[in-house]
């Protein structure tokens, strides 16, 4: 283990119970109608509280109003990036800009985690290795996901070697350390401690994927757990036990059989339905559930999916947008 030297909706902590409860229903707080000029000033004396910032809640489908998978836990001065995603880097810059979070100001991009190597998850990887770089980042990318990642990062550093030439040897004189990757393939357990932030990996049954991986992040005054895609995981309840914030992927579990048996199957091993999470939750005891990479697939609506959760799990549940602060 190598230990590192728009507008949305916000929900600040837990104690705002109320906020979150609204922002399910889609109502909006009087913390999401500030300006971002006081945002920024938020962000800047609440610095050691923990967020979680969802950049992007989307699945493989193209949905406009839904960038691709990626999830930010800020901690601090930092942030701490889960999964690529298409459109990562303009939701950081979207979020900073209209959120007041400095943190994910695209210079300030330098550390990620990947669940797994699904396209979904990592098509947004070079935007994040070379945007960042272009734009001010002076030190190496921190990446920490599955075997196969060494891989991928070498032969994306190696399609752009002729950008990353023009652009150290070119006019533009960039420093390459910036640029460069530094790549740790991770195995389950702790796999990061900065002194602030302490991460844990597990396992978790993706289908077919051999390594698909979920986190837990641990800060100073919240305990987070992002489940990654996954199917069915009883023990999930025991690592998620009294987390503050859960964070999971679902489908609308009466949807299922409304499919042809081939995705039935499909998607009852790659992912989790609603009313499972529901029961991981209130046998977690976990203080709320944030709801992402929501499946949809016959029409069903946010207010199902959120209703079969609560049919278990008697906390806070919200549906997660793009550019939600919780």
């Amino acid at each position: 283990m190598q230990t590192p030297a728009s507008s949305g909706r916000t929900c600040w902590h837990v104690s705002h119970l109320l906020a979150c409860v609204l922002l399910a229903c889609g109502c909006q707080t009087p913390q999401a109608e500030r300006g971002s000029e006081a945002l920024l000033a938020s962000s800047q004396s609440e610095i050691g509280q923990t967020r979680v910032v969802l950049l992007g809640t989307g699945t493989p489908g193209a949905e406009p109003d839904r960038s691709g998978p990626a999830t930010a836990i800020v901690v601090g001065k930092r942030a701490y990036l889960i999964d690529a995603g298409p459109g990562i880097v303009r939701q950081a810059s979207a979020a900073a800009r209209s959120q007041g979070i400095a943190q994910l100001a695209v210079p300030n991009l330098d550390i990620a985690f990947l669940t797994h190597l699904h396209s979904d998850h990592t098509a947004g990887y070079p935007d994040l290795i070379l945007t960042p770089w272009v734009l001010g980042r002076r030190q190496p990318l921190q990446m920490y996901g599955p075997p196969g990642l060494q891989a991928m990062t070498e032969s994306l550093l190696e399609a752009y070697q002729e950008d990353i030439r023009v652009r150290t040897s070119g006019a533009e004189q960039l420093p390459p350390e910036g640029g460069r990757v530094d790549v740790h393939e991770i195995t389950e357990g702790l796999i990061f401690d900065d002194g602030t932030v302490t991460v844990e990996a597990f396992r978790v049954p993706h289908g077919s994927w051999e390594h698909a991986f979920g986190f837990k992040f641990t800060a100073p005054d919240r305990v987070v757990v992002v489940s990654g895609d996954t199917g069915p995981f009883d023990g999930l309840v025991d690592i998620a036990r009294g987390a503050d914030v859960l964070v999971h992927e679902a489908y609308i579990a009466a949807e299922l059989s409304r499919l042809p048996r081939q995705n039935q199957r499909y998607h009852g091993t790659f992912h989790t339905s609603a009313t499972r999470v529901g029961q991981i939750a209130a046998e977690a005891q976990v203080g709320m559930v944030i709801l992402y990479h929501q499946l949809h697939f016959a029409g069903g609506s946010p207010e199902q999916m959120v209703e079969e959760v609560r049919a278990h799990y008697d906390g806070p549940v919200v549906y997660g947008r793009d550019l939600d602060v919780y």
